[in-house]
């Protein structure tokens, strides 16, 4: 009788050691402090909003800060794979740091949605998935608006990291393609306090438009530089600075400013065939429910994004394998893979096994900075 009990117990234990293995791990690493954390925090809001189960497995979401440094962000991405055994990395916002990470990601395979265009050479992105649109998608939206407003030549003034270059690297061709002419390039860094020499020489260059490639609180000093520098034209700024801290802090400065997005920033003025206007409402009324009026943001919508993706790919991959294993973190690649053409508040996706970017042309939206909201063109 005494075996039979031991027995017993040690079948309970296993039983019981099974169930908690099989809780579906998510490990998060977004800056929220640095020169991004206006990025990571809102995710990290919206992440507070997720349910406590996907498909009928228990949520565990590790959130660390990364503190928009390359090397901090390796060092969670490791502690997520070696340690923690997620069954998901989800991160960075900061595109360097998202970089850094692919490679932890690939190196231990597991599953990566990357919260920043970042740009990964080919055959590397194999483990990592980008929420945002990708640059060249988000270049022709705004290629597209500056035809339409006449211009011809552009100013560019961006980060000195991947984002800042990735930005000029795609938006030049299809700028040129457009009969558009890029006639002078400044850079600074995201620590920089300052680019007055940058905006002397910008502005010297007299083009009919600028465009900034900064991130959120971060984007607004580039461009007050530009204008107390005298600078009348056009400003254009990219999707990571999609977000109310431009206006916060740039205040009457970037009034007039335009911006590419997803159309999750202003969903309200989405006409009702939009495919991703439910969703983008959904999103904006239970964020905003929480948070308050107008603290709506793009990065937040990534983490809504991200919650759909799971809610998606987690139940074909639990045909082949439970959370906590190898395999299933295989299956759970695959299935973002095959998953199809699915709504997201930020567009419709469709990542397929050779395109781990999804979005199209048509994704990107412009709005307008109008008394301190977003207006869509």
């Amino acid at each position: 009788m005494k075996i039979v009990k031991t027995l017993l117990a040690t079948a309970a234990a296993v039983l019981v050691a099974g169930v908690a293995h099989a809780d579906l791990t998510i490990g998060v690493s977004l800056p929220l402090t640095g020169p991004a954390s206006g990025l990571g925090i809102p995710m990290k809001n919206q992440l507070a909003l997720w349910p406590q189960t996907v498909a009928g497995e228990k949520l565990k979401v590790i959130v660390l800060d990364d503190a928009t440094d390359p090397t901090n962000g390796v060092k969670n991405a490791r502690r997520f794979v070696t340690e923690d055994k997620v069954d998901l990395i989800l991160g960075s916002a900061a595109t360097p740091v998202a970089i850094a990470m692919a490679e932890v990601a690939a190196e231990g395979q597991t599953p990566q949605l990357i919260a920043s265009p970042a740009q990964l050479p080919p055959g590397k992105d194999t483990w990592s998935f980008r929420l945002p649109q990708s640059n060249a998608v988000m270049s022709h939206a705004v290629v597209e608006h500056m035809k339409k407003q006449g211009v011809k030549t552009v100013g560019f003034l961006g980060y000195t990291d991947a984002y800042g270059e990735g930005w000029l690297k795609d938006f030049t061709p299809i700028a040129e393609k457009a009969g558009i002419k890029v006639v002078a390039t400044e850079r600074f860094a995201r620590t920089d306090t300052s680019v007055t020499a940058q905006a002397l020489k910008l502005v010297s260059a007299n083009p009919d438009a600028m465009l900034i490639v900064a991130s959120g609180s971060g984007a607004a000093m580039p461009e007050m530089a530009v204008v107390e520098r005298g600078f009348k034209g056009k400003i254009y700024q990219t999707h990571a600075a999609a977000t109310k801290d431009l206006m916060r802090v740039g205040g009457k400065a970037v009034e007039g400013t335009y911006v590419v997005s997803g159309p999750v920033i202003a969903p309200e003025q989405l006409p009702e065939s939009h495919p991703s206007k439910k969703l983008a409402m959904d999103f904006v009324q239970k964020y905003e429910k929480v948070y308050g009026a107008g603290s709506r943001n793009q990065f937040a919508g990534h983490s809504y994004d991200a919650l759909i993706v799971l809610e998606k790919a987690v139940p074909l991959a639990m045909k082949k394998a439970k959370p906590g294993t190898k395999e299933f973190r295989i299956a759970l690649r695959d299935a973002i893979e095959t998953m199809g053409r699915t709504n997201f508040a930020h567009g419709v996706m469709n990542w397929t096994k050779d395109d781990h970017w999804g979005y199209t042309n048509e994704t990107g939206v412009i709005v307008k900075v109008v008394n301190g909201d977003w207006k869509m063109e």
